[in-house]
Protein backbone atom coordinates (compact mmCIF):
# COMPACT_ATOMS: atom_id res chain seq x y z
CA UNK A 1 0.00 0.00 0.00
CA UNK A 2 1.39 3.21 -0.66
CA UNK A 3 2.02 5.93 1.18
CA UNK A 4 -1.04 8.18 -0.70
CA UNK A 5 -3.31 5.18 -0.19
CA UNK A 6 -2.60 5.18 3.53
CA UNK A 7 -3.25 8.72 4.02
CA UNK A 8 -6.79 7.93 2.43
CA UNK A 9 -7.55 4.80 5.11
CA UNK A 10 -6.38 7.28 7.68
CA UNK A 11 -8.87 10.33 6.44
CA UNK A 12 -11.69 7.49 6.24
CA UNK A 13 -10.87 6.70 9.96
CA UNK A 14 -12.70 9.77 11.61
CA UNK A 15 -16.48 9.99 11.10
CA UNK A 16 -16.21 13.72 10.87
CA UNK A 17 -14.96 13.21 7.46
CA UNK A 18 -16.54 10.23 6.57
CA UNK A 19 -20.04 13.06 6.98
CA UNK A 20 -17.86 15.73 5.05
CA UNK A 21 -17.72 13.14 1.99
CA UNK A 22 -21.36 12.13 1.96
CA UNK A 23 -21.75 15.86 1.71
CA UNK A 24 -19.77 16.77 -0.54
CA UNK A 25 -21.07 13.61 -2.90
CA UNK A 26 -23.84 15.45 -3.11
CA UNK A 27 -22.92 18.69 -3.92
CA UNK A 28 -19.39 20.84 -3.84
CA UNK A 29 -19.18 22.87 -0.96
CA UNK A 30 -16.68 25.62 0.05
CA UNK A 31 -15.03 25.88 4.00
CA UNK A 32 -17.76 27.84 5.09
CA UNK A 33 -20.60 25.82 3.70
CA UNK A 34 -19.18 22.47 5.47
CA UNK A 35 -18.81 24.12 8.82
CA UNK A 36 -21.92 25.22 8.67
CA UNK A 37 -23.13 21.56 9.48
CA UNK A 38 -20.60 20.92 11.90
CA UNK A 39 -20.56 22.73 15.40
CA UNK A 40 -16.79 23.58 15.01
CA UNK A 41 -14.37 26.33 13.65
CA UNK A 42 -13.66 26.92 10.46
CA UNK A 43 -10.46 25.82 11.28
CA UNK A 44 -11.21 23.06 12.56
CA UNK A 45 -13.24 21.94 9.28
CA UNK A 46 -10.25 23.37 6.87
CA UNK A 47 -7.90 20.52 8.59
CA UNK A 48 -10.21 17.98 8.17
CA UNK A 49 -10.59 19.32 4.39
CA UNK A 50 -6.58 18.88 4.06
CA UNK A 51 -6.17 15.46 5.92
CA UNK A 52 -9.40 14.68 2.58
CA UNK A 53 -7.14 16.26 0.07
CA UNK A 54 -3.86 14.43 1.47
CA UNK A 55 -5.38 11.25 1.07
CA UNK A 56 -6.84 11.94 -2.43
CA UNK A 57 -10.31 11.67 -1.24
CA UNK A 58 -11.39 15.28 -2.59
CA UNK A 59 -10.07 17.68 -5.04
CA UNK A 60 -9.93 21.54 -4.03
CA UNK A 61 -10.65 23.81 -7.04
CA UNK A 62 -9.96 27.74 -6.26
CA UNK A 63 -12.48 30.31 -7.83
CA UNK A 64 -11.45 33.72 -7.69
CA UNK A 65 -11.49 33.77 -3.47
CA UNK A 66 -12.89 30.88 -2.68
CA UNK A 67 -11.99 26.93 -2.66
CA UNK A 68 -14.25 24.62 -3.62
CA UNK A 69 -14.35 21.31 -1.46
CA UNK A 70 -15.41 18.36 -4.42
CA UNK A 71 -15.34 14.59 -3.86
CA UNK A 72 -12.56 12.80 -6.08
CA UNK A 73 -14.45 9.35 -7.25
CA UNK A 74 -10.91 7.90 -8.06
CA UNK A 75 -9.41 8.62 -4.60
CA UNK A 76 -12.73 6.45 -3.23
CA UNK A 77 -12.46 3.87 -6.02
CA UNK A 78 -8.74 2.73 -4.54
CA UNK A 79 -10.25 2.45 -1.00
CA UNK A 80 -13.04 0.36 -2.64
CA UNK A 81 -10.97 -1.76 -5.19
CA UNK A 82 -8.79 -2.38 -1.84
CA UNK A 83 -11.64 -3.50 0.30
CA UNK A 84 -13.15 -5.67 -2.87
CA UNK A 85 -9.82 -7.77 -2.50
CA UNK A 86 -10.26 -8.55 0.54
CA UNK A 87 -14.11 -9.20 0.61
CA UNK A 88 -13.21 -11.73 -2.81
CA UNK A 89 -10.55 -13.30 -0.28
CA UNK A 90 -12.96 -14.43 2.44
CA UNK A 91 -15.72 -14.94 -0.09
CA UNK A 92 -13.29 -17.78 -1.19
CA UNK A 93 -12.52 -18.28 2.24
CA UNK A 94 -16.14 -18.70 3.69
CA UNK A 95 -17.32 -20.98 0.52
CA UNK A 96 -13.92 -23.52 1.42
CA UNK A 97 -15.26 -23.49 5.36
CA UNK A 98 -18.48 -24.35 4.19
CA UNK A 99 -17.93 -27.31 1.59
CA UNK A 100 -15.29 -28.94 4.21
CA UNK A 101 -18.52 -28.39 6.72
CA UNK A 102 -21.14 -30.12 4.33
CA UNK A 103 -18.52 -32.87 3.67
CA UNK A 104 -18.34 -33.85 7.41
CA UNK A 105 -22.17 -33.49 7.89
CA UNK A 106 -22.67 -36.12 5.04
Amino acid sequence: MTAHEQMGFRALADPTRRDILRMLARKNMTIAEVAENFEMTRAAVKKHLTVLSDGGLISVQVAGRSRMNALNPDGLRRVFDWFNYFDAFWDDRLDQLKSEIEKDVQ
